[in-house]
């Protein structure tokens, strides 16, 4: 790895690995037994499987970045040329309950904490088939399934929103008059404007950085881009990369003009 760029044959190889390890997770979700943390948010061992073996193999691919897991912590130098985010099981509640819609996310950031490249492998979500792989390498072309994801033209309307379960009564519908649709996991429902036609934006919760990384790489390679409530761009500070803490408030995901449109049609209500 040089300062400036990722070995593609590296990638390769990771990407392959990520796709093993989610086929794993779905081969044992019918026996996976739930725990919960000191939060209350639900674990599995299928979570720390996966983070342990994603993280070890990161680490020996790519020993000069950085490597940010949901499930363990490890120190963060911002003069590392990258940093890998990590969601292990993204929806680890609809994973533990055999459900579908959850997904193992791994999103790229640069020195400058822009995210340039994305894996998303969500075994039991397809697009017409079974799985959902998408990979966005730094500096190259977006693929579904092996194929180009080419994203189709949307109108100008707000007419379908996709957004997370968790805090929807904190929302003010009343001037929106279009469709809601929720699925389990964070990074899924983000990445919705670019997979699903129909879907123009989504409202996320204030969460972590694992929780948006992934989709925030494909959206902007898509010019769409995450908003907070109040307009300004999502960016990757200290207080999320450093502190693992969540980013400051609601994210409004489409493009610009769109999320702006959203904020007023649909306001958060803290």
């Amino acid at each position: 790895m040089t300062t400036n760029s990722l070995d593609l044959n590296k990638l390769e190889k990771l990407y392959t690995f990520i796709i093993d390890l989610t086929r794993y997770a779905r081969a044992r979700q019918k026996k996976v037994k739930r725990h919960f943390k000191s939060d209350g948010s639900v674990l599995t061992e299928i979570d720390l499987y996966i983070s342990n073996e994603i993280s070890k193999k990161i680490k020996e691919l790519f020993p000069e970045a950085n490597v940010i897991s949901e499930e363990e912590e490890s120190p963060f130098d911002g003069e590392k040329p990258f940093t890998f985010i990590l969601d292990p099981i993204d929806g680890t509640d609809v994973f533990s309950q055999g459900m579908p819609s959850y997904a193992t996310a791994l999103g790229i950031l640069d020195r400058e904490r822009n995210p340039v490249g994305a894996v998303i492998s969500a075994p039991r979500f397809g697009i017409g088939e079974e799985e959902l792989n998408i990979r966005l390498f730094p500096g190259s072309e977006c693929l579904i399934n092996g194929e180009p994801l080419v994203m189709e033209a949307k109108g100008d309307e707000i007419k379908q929103i996709m957004m997370t379960s968790q805090g929807i009564s904190k929302y003010d519908f009343s001037a929106y008059d279009g469709k809601i649709r929720t699925i389990g996991s964070s990074i899924l429902h983000i990445l919705s404007p670019v997979i699903f036609p129909q879907i123009d934006a989504s409202i996320t919760q204030a969460c972590y950085a694992w929780d948006i990384s992934a989709s925030h790489a494909i959206l902007k390679h898509y010019s769409m881009d995450l908003f907070y409530n109040d307009g300004t761009r999502v960016e990757y500070t200290d207080q999320m990369l450093v502190q693992r803490k969540k980013c400051k408030s609601t994210i409004y995901a489409s493009t610009e003009e769109k999320a702006l449109r959203l904020m007023r049609l649909v306001p958060f209500m803290p």
